[in-house]
């Protein structure tokens, strides 16, 4: 079986899957259990000057019976003693030294601060540190968390002050409510970041509780904007993993990614754009610490079946398949594909390709009443519109033409010496009455 052991930041850990700072690592014994359970390694909750949390703090986004496909919070740091946390950190690394703890802290704007919480936790046995600059809610308002991460002058110097005082390796958790992901970890390789980790939660309301009009999660008879994360916020943080990962500027940098990871499948996607290791949170509240053995399984056999003996060779291989639209090949094409043998006849693809794409699906009604649709080739721009919307795995699958057209990207085309001709483009216009 593929070795799934990785390094990051000289910090050996028994394979990628790590825990997200969050309330899946509140205390000792829940990382205990986690460590059980399989999981290499776990970023502590919060530290710094202990909160009161509100009781209502959680609020989720259904999609079709789809439990909490997006998951919001608006609970704070720990609300537990820094006493009793190292106290448990200490505990810890003593039963379990082959894992990794990373402890995060979020602490008040000057060097003093940071330099004692951080001797504390070193003497305590944390193996890294995480400077948590993405908080979205509560923090922020207090000049902490995404305060300081959106403001690259900001994260530069904390990390500058907590490099002067951490022996171990210093981690920037980045926040994503920020134009450019790379500007934050520019300024964290700036201010001597060992890596990164991202993304922190997002800024959202949730829903509104119709009766009440109180945004949720309610809080008496108010509400207020909390962090997004699970499964809904997944292509916002291969995309800013990506960016960072094909940055010049940051090469090199360790990528811990977060966001939206529930499977092997999600992990694997997460390390083929950069990153080194994950970081769960959602998935684990939501299905408990085991989901890390269909992890360990499933990443394990997809290496074998890639040939790969490691992790490690997996990492970065989709970087360099990211690139800016304009250097597209405009040439390339595809067309959508009905299998008629699995077709349902539910009329999806017509009603989204006539009213939502290129109309390039036509219907008639068959003898025995049923709707039977058909591609016009001609009309077709292969969207995929067609195959994400269609209920019937396999139904409509998107087939390239070799028609010998050159490769050309959109700068060529529009030079005046270009590599060859353009395929031609469909032709739409008035079609009522069609089908």
């Amino acid at each position: 079986m593929a070795d799934l052991s990785v390094n990051i930041c000289g910090l050996e850990s028994p394979n990628p899957f790590w825990l997200a700072s969050a309330p899946p690592t509140n205390t000792g014994e829940q990382i205990a259990r986690a460590f059980d359970a399989g999981w290499g390694g776990a970023v502590w909750k919060t530290l710094g000057e202990p909160i009161e949390n509100v009781y209502s703090r959680y609020s989720s986004v259904d999609i079709n019976g789809q439990k909490m496909m997006g998951f919001s919070n608006i609970e704070l740091i720990t609300d537990r003693s820094l006493e009793d946390n190292l106290i448990e950190i200490e505990e810890v690394k003593r039963r379990y030294p082959d894992n990794v703890v990373v402890v995060s802290l979020m602490v008040e704007s000057n060097p003093d601060a940071w330099d004692t919480i951080i001797k504390q936790v070193e003497q305590a046995g944390a193996d890294a540190i995480e400077l948590n600059f993405g908080c979205p809610h509560g923090m922020s308002e207090r000049g902490m968390g995404s305060a300081v991460g959106q403001v690259p002058e900001y994260t530069c110097d904390i990390t500058g002050w907590a490099k002067a005082s951490a022996t171990v390796p210093v981690f920037v958790k980045l926040t994503p409510n920020i134009t450019d992901i790379t500007v934050a970890a520019r300024a964290a390789k700036d201010g001597g970041a060992d890596a990164v980790s991202l993304i922190n939660t997002i800024n959202s309301i949730t829903g509104v509780d119709l009766d009440s009009l109180v945004p949720r999660p309610v809080v008496g008879d108010k509400s207020s904007h909390g962090g997004y994360c699970g499964p809904a916020v997944k292509p916002i943080a291969l995309n800013m993993v990506a960016a960072i990962a094909a940055d010049p500027y940051t090469d090199g940098l360790p990528i811990s990614g977060i966001g939206g990871i529930a499977t092997w499948q999600d992990v694997a996607e997460f390390i083929l754009l950069g990153a080194t290791n994950i970081q769960v949170c959602t998935a684990v509240m939501h299905y408990g610490y085991r989901i890390v053995q269909d992890m360990h399984e499933g990443l394990s056999n997809y290496l074998d079946s890639k040939g790969m003996a490691s992790v490690n060779e997996l990492r970065g291989l989709s970087v360099n398949k990211v690139t800016d639209w304009q250097n597209l090949d405009i040439n390339y094409v595809v067309k959508a594909s009905i299998d008629q043998e699995k077709c349902v006849n539910c009329g999806l693809c017509y009603i989204a390709c006539q009213d939502g794409a290129h109309q390039a699906i036509a219907a008639e009604r068959t003898a025995e009443d049923k709707t039977m649709v058909k591609v016009i080739d001609d009309l077709c721009v292969g969207c995929n519109l067609c195959s994400l919307v269609c209920p019937v795995q396999g139904c409509i699958t998107m087939q390239e033409r070799e028609l010998g057209q050159t490769h050309m990207t959109w700068n060529e085309y529009l030079s005046d010496d270009k590599p060859g001709e353009l395929y031609p483009r469909p032709k739409h216009g008035l079609t009522i009455g069609r089908a």
